[in-house]
């Protein structure tokens, strides 16, 4: 059997270039959908994003993660706190967290009064994947634009 207190305080190659990688910006997705959850947690991670996922506004606010988030993908139609409810509830308590909004069930009215408040997209569901890449390179970028 090795002795494998020999390896301790060893840094290896993959340590280092793990070390030299940026660091992935977090994405937070709420949405009360499992397999969409899923879904954008396996496009996300392929796209090399840090991702975290919510099945609910409440659950997304009580986590670590939600200080850590870079930009926020939050579904429109949610029982208890809709996407919208969230993203004002942040906006009034200082928290303007780039966020894409998502739904289903798209409203003209909604769409232009979230915009006009400052969200970075509006998309509907399902959705157009390169859409959703353009939304959040943007988000992020204008994530780290806003902390400088």
């Amino acid at each position: 059997m090795p002795n494998h207190a020999v390896w301790r305080g060893v840094v290896t190659a993959s340590d280092e270039l793990e070390a030299a990688l940026p660091e992935q910006p977090q994405i937070s997705v709420v949405d009360d959908d499992m397999s969409f959850r899923d879904s954008m947690r396996r496009l996300l991670k392929s796209l090399n994003y840090a991702v975290a996922v919510f099945p609910s506004a409440a659950d997304f606010l009580a986590s670590p993660e939600f200080a850590a988030t870079a930009c926020l993908v939050a579904d429109v139609h949610m029982p208890a706190m809709t996407g919208i409810e969230l993203y004002q509830y942040l906006i009034e308590r200082g928290h303007a967290i780039p966020t894409i909004l998502i739904t289903a069930y798209p409203d003209d009215d909604d769409q232009e009064r979230m915009l006009t408040l400052g969200v970075d997209c509006y998309l509907r569901k399902p959705l157009v994947e390169a859409a959703l890449i353009d939304c959040l390179e943007s988000a992020v970028a204008r994530g780290k634009t806003s902390l400088a």
